[in-house]
């Protein structure tokens, strides 16, 4: 289990931590959304905490780009704002989960462990082009047979490209797509993922259609 800590009470956030740790899971914290948002670029977790009430930038932006991503890492919003309206923002705005402050932390551990086993339990159909596969569930990269190791950055860049087959994509929309608006990402980042995927995958999955952009496989894919 490796969860991501968000939350701006340092005290209830060292308290988290501690009570995660005893239960021999990773957990990594920080305290604003800019901050959530980079390591959610980078990293893969089993599921993240979330505090609504985050300086400066509401929680719910966070939850919002995540989804937007189609990053289907399972969300507990940990929050004190307990009325229905704002349970229901959170849920509308793609959250699994939703526990009210203060909790006691066996049911927080608890419905960690349920959302973990949902998300694990979900059918997600597999993308497929040529001999290259992306098991979404899994997060898993495969040709012809083998696993081929990606990084983040790769992988959703593969990711949203299979997502969209037949569609070519623009440099600077398929980095919104990858990073989100905010990601003041240099203007070539997609380009230099690309050549990082073909070199990995080899020629003929990613197409460039030159003067619009990219897509995937010159062919039809299934």
């Amino acid at each position: 289990m490796n969860l991501l800590l968000v939350e701006d009470d340092l005290p209830l956030a060292d308290a988290v931590c501690d009570g995660v740790r005893q239960h021999e899971w990773r957990i990594a914290h920080v305290a604003d959304a800019s901050a959530a948002r980079l390591l959610l670029s980078d990293h893969t977790y089993s599921g993240v905490l979330l505090d609504i009430g985050l300086p400066g930038e509401s929680g719910l932006s966070v939850l919002k780009w995540l989804r937007a991503r189609y990053d289907a890492t399972p969300v507990l919003i940990i929050t004190a704002r307990g009325q229905l309206t704002e349970r229901i923002k959170g849920l509308d705005a793609g959250a699994d989960d939703y526990l009210i402050k203060p909790f006691e932390f066996d049911e927080l551990f608890a419905r960690v462990r349920a959302l973990v086993r949902r998300s694990q339990g979900r059918v997600v159909s597999a993308l497929a082009c040529g001999d290259v596969r992306i098991d979404p569930a899994a997060r898993v990269v495969t040709r012809g047979g083998e696993r081929v190791p990606l990084s983040a950055h790769e992988y959703r860049t593969l990711l949203t490209l299979m997502e969209r087959p037949g569609r070519v994509l623009t440099r600077d929309h398929l980095q919104r797509l990858v990073y989100g608006d905010e990601h003041t990402a240099e203007s070539n980042t997609a380009a230099v993922f690309i050549h990082q995927l073909r070199r990995k995958l080899g020629e003929g999955i990613i197409v460039t259609v030159h003067g619009q952009g990219y897509t995937i496989g010159s062919a039809p894919c299934p």
